[in-house]
């Protein structure tokens, strides 16, 4: 059970829970005091907050990709539906829900998945290494990525799960964490000031970078796709170098 492991080791999950349970007994006392009516408009926004939050993450649970994501966006939700009808119940106790949520925002962050697929975590030396020894893969596709980028964490499962459909001796992954060797995104023109280019993609050829997403930040704002499979594989055309090394080319 990871995710129980999870829930119950990691302080962002961990207060989540915490601050979500805390209504409970919250809701108990409250329907003592409550009048009729308003413990029945009470009733009544709570089984549209439940309605509603189901709705919106079966949408999410088929159109993302990641857990993480998903995970993300059903906290948000759930979040959002929490204040609304603690509303009901008393608008001081709305502000104490979204200062805690502030407090669980800036002290704790949601973690990066631990799961690599076949993809090896490198330090900017190792990856300098597998680059220029010629006995390596031909090809290596490099996730640059740093645990404080949102899009990061999202993101972090996509990569995993490419490198076990791709992975081949002509092809290999590797990950390489910017947050803790920050002063090799330079050399990757990576610029940290933009977290907008976090994670970058980088395809080497025999060490010669061939392809990247996204793009070198030119000083234009530029919207980007969010991050998927189905995105990365088309755009540094993966089924293609694996047809080729399946064919021997």
């Amino acid at each position: 059970m990871e995710w129980l492991s999870a829930a119950a080791s990691e302080p962002y999950y961990l207060f989540h829970l915490l601050a979500f349970f805390s209504y409970l007994p919250i809701r108990c006392s409250a329907a003592l005091v409550l009048s009729p009516a308003a413990a029945h408009l009470l009733l009544r926004r709570e089984i549209q907050a439940v309605l509603a939050f189901l709705a919106l993450a079966a949408v999410k649970l088929v159109r993302e990709e990641t857990w993480e994501a998903f995970i993300a966006d059903s906290l948000f939700f759930s979040k959002v539906f929490l204040i609304v009808v603690t509303l009901v119940i008393d608008y001081q106790l709305a502000l104490w829900y979204i200062l805690i949520f502030l407090v669980i925002y800036t002290l704790t962050q949601q973690p990066v998945s631990q799961f690599l697929g076949a993809a090896s975590k490198l330090t900017p030396l190792q990856l300098e290494t597998v680059l220029n020894d010629g006995s390596t893969s031909r090809f290596w596709l490099v996730e640059f990525r740093s645990s404080s980028s949102t899009s990061c964490i999202r993101a972090s499962r996509c990569f995993a799960e490419l490198s076990i459909t791709y992975s081949n001796k002509n092809l290999s992954f590797a990950i390489v964490d910017l947050g803790l060797f920050p002063i090799v995104a330079e050399k990757f023109g990576i610029s940290l000031g933009n977290m907008a280019q976090l994670p970058t993609y980088i395809l080497f050829e025999n060490a010669t970078e061939i392809a990247r997403f996204p793009d070198i930040d030119l000083g234009v704002k530029i919207s980007y796709p969010p991050i998927t499979k189905g995105l990365l594989s088309r755009h540094f055309e993966l089924d293609r170098l694996l047809l080729e090394y399946v064919n021997g080319k």
